[in-house]
C-alpha cells in the first residue's frame, strides 16, 4: 500500500509564506496526478490545487490562484505547494492525494476523483 505523507506546516504571520511537501513511501504515483486539498475546522474539504502526471498542467482554486504554486519532482516521489502572500484564512489542515485514474489528460478538482490521503499538516496564519 503506497501512502502519502505530508510535511511543511506550521504556524507562521500573514504575508508570509511556506512550502508543503508530500512524500510517496512505498510506490510510485508518477503515473496519476496529484492534488492538494484543505479542511478546515466546521468546513467541508475543499480543492486547492492540482497537478498532470506528467507536471505539465496545473490547476488552482480562485482563492489561492497566483498565491499558491504546485510542483512535483518524480525522480524523487514528491508533490510541493508553495505557499506566498498567506492569510488567516488560508488556515486549515491540509492533505495531499493522488487522482484515482492514471494519466489522466487533464487535472480534476473534486475530492471524489482522489484516494490514498495523507494524514495532512496543520497550516496556521496568525493575523
Amino acid at each position: 500500500q503506497v501512502q502519502l505523507v505530508e510535511s511543511g506546516g506550521g504556524l507562521v504571520q500573514a504575508g508570509g509564506s511556506l512550502r508543503l511537501s508530500c512524500a510517496a513511501y512505498g510506490g510510485t504515483f508518477s503515473r496519476n496526478a496529484m492534488g492538494w486539498f484543505r479542511q478546515a475546522p466546521g468546513k467541508e474539504r475543499e480543492f486547492v490545487a492540482a497537478i498532470k502526471w506528467s507536471g505539465g498542467s496545473t490547476g488552482y482554486s480562485d482563492s489561492v490562484k497566483g498565491r499558491f504554486t504546485i510542483s512535483r519532482d518524480n525522480a524523487k516521489n514528491t508533490v510541493y505547494l508553495q505557499m506566498n502572500s498567506l492569510k488567516p484564512e488560508d488556515t486549515a489542515v491540509y492533505y495531499c492525494a493522488a487522482d484515482r485514474r492514471k494519466l489522466r489528460p487533464a487535472v480534476v478538482a473534486t475530492v471524489y476523483e482522489y484516494d490514498n490521503w495523507g494524514q495532512g499538516t496543520q497550516v496556521t496564519v496568525s493575523s
